[in-house]
């Protein structure tokens, strides 16, 4: 079966490094325009410089006003939007409730909540435009586990189902599908980083934090950023047009976060 997105317009948030460049990459080899969004500048130079066929910008998601930018941007580079994929997020603190911020959980929310709901208010208009759409909006095991230590973030990606939830029944009679993906522990950087804050706030050593993350997967397995994006890539397909309401885990059976709150 040839999956492709061949005449598909995405906007993808966060794509100028990790998953989102992933994403952005799989869907531009599969015959889809891009347009992308980062804060940070340096990914976004590396990026434009090694794929100049993908259009690019600054954004931070969690301002409306850079939002309204991204999408004017966006449009005008590629016509329309058709598809979007809601992949900025930030993974907040590693600490217990009572010493979690008002800005902590402020930025954490705004990012991971604020941002998905800013760029869907304002792609499904051109969707309508477009007659066809697809939102992938990406959670995080942590939206359907608890996570110890991890309030704000696992708040924000529950939410991310809620959020995937309504819009698809809202959407679905004008044809427009949203998912949600919820990744779990990522080959990759960031899952680099989240277990090194974990070692440090929990007095374990990465690889113990790593031994115990294993030990509650099924298949024992971490998963790569390219099976992330091959999954956003048929939701985003003529294939898979007709899946929507659903959040998929790609976690190799990541079963309970249990016993990661241990801080002595």
């Amino acid at each position: 079966m040839d999956v492709n997105c061949k005449g598909r317009r995405a906007v993808v948030t966060a794509g100028g490094s990790g998953i989102g460049r992933v994403i952005a990459e799989t869907l531009a080899d599969n015959g889809a325009r891009v347009f992308v969004c980062d804060v940070a500048e340096d990914y976004l130079e590396a990026f434009a410089s090694a794929r100049s066929d993908i259009g690019a910008t600054r954004a931070d998601v969690s301002s409306a006003q850079d939002v309204a930018r991204l999408f004017d941007e966006a449009t005008n580079a590629m016509g329309g939007v058709d598809v979007l994929v809601n992949n900025a997020g930030v993974a907040g603190p590693t600490k217990r409730v009572e010493d979690i911020s008002d800005e902590e959980w402020r930025s954490t929310i705004g990012v991971d909540v604020d941002g998905q709901f800013y760029c869907a208010r304002l792609a499904v208009p051109l969707m309508l435009e477009a007659g066809q759409g697809a939102i992938v909006n990406i959670s995080s095991t942590a939206g359907r586990l608890a996570f110890p230590l991890r309030l704000p973030y696992a708040t924000a990606k529950r939410a991310v189902i809620g959020l995937t939830d309504t819009l698809a029944m809202e959407l679905g009679p004008r044809n427009i599908s949203v998912n949600a993906v919820l990744p779990g522990y990522v080959l990759n950087d960031r899952g680099r980083r989240v277990m090194e804050a974990k070692a440090e706030a929990s007095g374990r050593t990465v690889d113990e934090i790593k031994a115990i993350i294993l030990s509650r997967i099924s298949m024992r397995s971490g998963i790569e950023e390219q099976e992330i994006a091959d999954l956003v890539l048929y939701l985003c397909s003529h294939q898979g047009r007709h899946i929507s309401g659903q959040a998929i885990s790609i976690d190799a059976n990541l079963e309970t976060y249990a016993g990661m709150d241990k801080l002595d």
